[in-house]
C-alpha cells in the first residue's frame, strides 16, 4: 500500500517543491510566456486585419480593373467605329472622284471624236471639191477645144455675170 499512499514526508517535500517551482515560474516564466502569447495574439490579430484590408483593396482594385477594362473596350469600339466611318468616307470620296474623272474623260473623248469627225468631213469635202475642180477642169478643157463652143460658153458666163 505504500505504493498507493505516499508518506507524509514525501508529500511535504513534493508540495514544497511544487510551490517553489510555481513561485519561480510565476515570478520569471509566466510573465514572459503571457507576454509572448499576447504579442503572438496581437500579431495574429494584425495579420488578420491586414488580410482583411488587403482583401478589400483587392476587391477595389478588381472593380477598378473591371471599370478600366470596360472603358478601354468602349474606347476601342468608338475608335473602330470612327475608323470605319473614315474608311467609308475615303472610299466614297475616291469613288466620287473616279466617277467625276471618268465623266470628264468621257466628255473629252466625245469632244475629240466630234472634232475628228468634223475634221474628217472637212477633209472629205476638200477632197471632193479638189476632185470636182479637177474633173470640171478636164471636162472644160475637153469642151473648150472647140472654138465655137468656147466662145458661146464665155458669152453665156458674161451674160450671167451681168444679170447678177
Amino acid at each position: 500500500m505504500e505504493l498507493v499512499l505516499p508518506g507524509v514526508g514525501l508529500l511535504f517535500w513534493m508540495t514544497l517543491s511544487f510551490l517553489i517551482l510555481a513561485f519561480i515560474l510565476g515570478k520569471f516564466a509566466w510573465p514572459v510566456i503571457v507576454e509572448a502569447l499576447e504579442k503572438r495574439e496581437t500579431k495574429i490579430t494584425e495579420a488578420l486585419e491586414e488580410a482583411e484590408r488587403t482583401r478589400e483593396e483587392m476587391k477595389k482594385l478588381q472593380a477598378s480593373n473591371d471599370q478600366l477594362l470596360k472603358e478601354a473596350k468602349e474606347e476601342r469600339d468608338s475608335i473602330l467605329a470612327e475608323a470605319r466611318k473614315v474608311s467609308q468616307k475615303m472610299y466614297d470620296d475616291a469613288k466620287e472622284k473616279a466617277n467625276t474623272e471618268a465623266q470628264r474623260i468621257l466628255e473629252r473623248a466625245k469632244e475629240s471624236i466630234h472634232f475628228e469627225q468634223m475634221k474628217a468631213i472637212a477633209e472629205v469635202k476638200n477632197t471632193i471639191a479638189e476632185l470636182s475642180l479637177e474633173i470640171a477642169g478636164k471636162v472644160l478643157t475637153q469642151e473648150m477645144k472647140d472654138n465655137d463652143k468656147r466662145n458661146s460658153y464665155v458669152n453665156q458666163l458674161v451674160d450671167e455675170i451681168k444679170l447678177n
